[in-house]
């Protein structure tokens, strides 16, 4: 599907800005799904903001000021500034189950969108994936396996809270080195095989990598260069040397349209274009659509470890 294409049926009434291959959208992805034509979409790659507060525009401005509030502002380590975190494990039950219900909402819509056999890859954290990917399969999602980010996130290892001098080798729980992503496929036709799923539907399986090697679901990760940072001022960037080989993974035959409903500054649209994929990307609040015009292009043109073999194939 080219531009004009992607545009014309996807754009709707919204503000929205076409690059090369994909085009972004400023709107609430939650009306945006009810709105498009079912089963549509051949995959979604997404790092959500969990539903709870951490975006709330009250909070963002308390991350911006250094105040924190949800958002910890954590000290330097070893010389770097450690870039603000949310604090997931200060929500009450409350609103454990007010992500529960949400995600369970959001699966709907996102299992109405895609293609019979479209994969989701959904970015989590070991406090929450238990609640998030429950919620998602009772929407009608099949969990296929996590791929496990092996980066050194810098959370958790720390001594207890306002009696570090007193237990020096207590942590109060393990230094952070993965991160989880959870895979899920909506389910193939009952009595259609996988190949027939992909002749109909361009769905049903991941990509292989170039060399006909299987996609793995360990990938050894940096941490998002600064480099990428300069260009895009989200607290969530994925590095693209990362994001290249899910995007890619994400449509078996190179063919279709990759959706992230949660862009943010836009840094898996920007993956897309780097290898080729049509993409679409859906944003509510105002300040990252408008820096995702910029950093999308920017990003895309970067060259990432990794990530030549993915282009010159796609």
């Amino acid at each position: 599907m080219n531009i004009d294409q992607l545009k014309q049926r996807y754009a709707l009434d919204y503000e929205s800005h076409s690059f090369q291959t994909s085009l972004v959208i400023h709107a609430d992805c939650f009306e945006w799904m009810s709105r498009i034509p079912t089963e549509s979409i051949h995959a979604i790659v997404t790092d959500p903001p969990y539903g709870v507060k951490e975006y709330d525009s009250e909070q963002l401005e308390k991350r911006s000021n250094g105040h924190g509030g949800i958002w910890r502002i954590p000290p330097s380590f070893d010389g770097h500034v450690r870039s603000p975190l949310p604090r997931f494990t200060a929500l009450n039950p409350k609103e454990r189950e007010r992500i529960e219900q949400y995600f369970y909402e959001w699966a709907k819509l996102a299992t109405q969108i895609l293609r019979p056999g479209a994969h989701l890859f959904l970015a989590s954290n070991v406090f929450l994936s238990q609640i998030v990917f429950a919620s998602i399969v009772r929407a009608g999602l099949e969990f296929r396996g996590q791929v496990i980010r092996l980066v050194r996130t810098l959370r958790g290892g720390d001594r207890p809270k306002n009696a570090e001098d007193e237990f020096p080798g207590v942590c109060s729980m393990p230094r952070g080195c993965y991160e989880p992503w959870g895979i899920f496929r909506k389910p193939v036709p009952k009595g259609m095989t996988i190949g027939e799923c992909l002749r109909t539907f361009q769905t049903g399986g991941l990509r292989r990598k170039p060399d006909g090697n299987p996609f793995e679901d360990v990938i050894e990760s940096e941490r998002t260069p600064q480099k990428e940072r300069d260009i895009a001022d989200h607290p969530s960037l994925k590095p693209q040397s990362f994001l290249r080989q899910i995007v890619y993974a994400s449509l078996p035959l190179g063919e279709g349209i990759v959706l992230d409903p949660f862009m943010g500054s836009g840094s898996t649209v920007a993956a897309a274009e780097a290898v080729g994929y049509s993409a679409l990307g859906i944003e509510q609040y105002r300040e990252y659509f408008l820096m995702s015009l910029q950093s999308i292009p920017a990003l895309s043109s970067l060259d990432s470890e990794g990530t030549q073999v993915l282009l010159q194939f796609a």
